[in-house]
C-alpha cells in the first residue's frame, strides 16, 4: 500500500515501515498540522511502558512547545496503551493486549464547528530526530 500523506497511515491496525522520504514528507505535513491545531492527544501502542514513554519522549523533544504532566513514573505491565491529553497536561497508561504498534495523534479544535481529525499509527521511532 502507498503511504504518501498523513491519511494514508489510518489504513493500517499497526505502523508501516516507512522509508527516508515518505518520513521527511509525512513529517512536514504533520508539522503544519500540529501547527494549526489548537490542542492534541497521543496515543501510544508499544509492547512495553518504555517503549512507550520512549516515543513520548522522542514526541516531546521535537514538539518542544507541547508538555504533559510527569509520566516518568507511571507503570504497567505487558502490551500497553498511554495516552496523552495536551489540554489537560494528564497522561494515562494501561495494559492492552490486542492492539497494534504505533503513535496515534489526535489534532482538536476549540471552535466546535471544525472536526478533530486522527493521524496514524506513525512508527514508535518516527519522531526521533535524526540527520537526513
Amino acid at each position: 500500500m502507498q503511504i504518501s500523506q498523513l491519511i494514508d497511515l489510518n489504513k493500517y491496525k499497526t505502523a508501516p515501515i516507512l522509508d527516508k522520504n515518505q518520513i521527511q514528507k509525512l513529517s512536514r505535513e504533520l508539522d503544519n498540522e500540529i501547527r494549526e491545531t489548537d490542542w492534541i492527544t497521543i496515543g501510544i501502542m508499544a509492547k512495553s511502558d518504555n517503549e512507550a514513554k520512549n516515543a513520548l519522549k522522542a514526541f516531546l523533544q521535537k514538539y518542544s512547545s507541547i508538555s504533559f504532566n510527569d509520566f516518568e513514573k507511571l507503570k504497567s505491565i505487558g502490551n500497553v496503551f498511554l495516552k496523552g491529553n495536551q489540554k489537560t497536561g494528564e497522561v494515562y497508561i494501561r495494559s492492552e493486549y490486542g492492539l497494534g504498534e504505533g503513535i496515534l495523534l489526535t489534532c482538536h479544535y476549540d471552535d466546535p464547528s471544525l472536526n478533530s481529525l486522527t493521524y496514524g499509527p506513525f512508527p514508535l521511532s518516527f519522531f526521533v530526530i535524526k540527520n537526513y
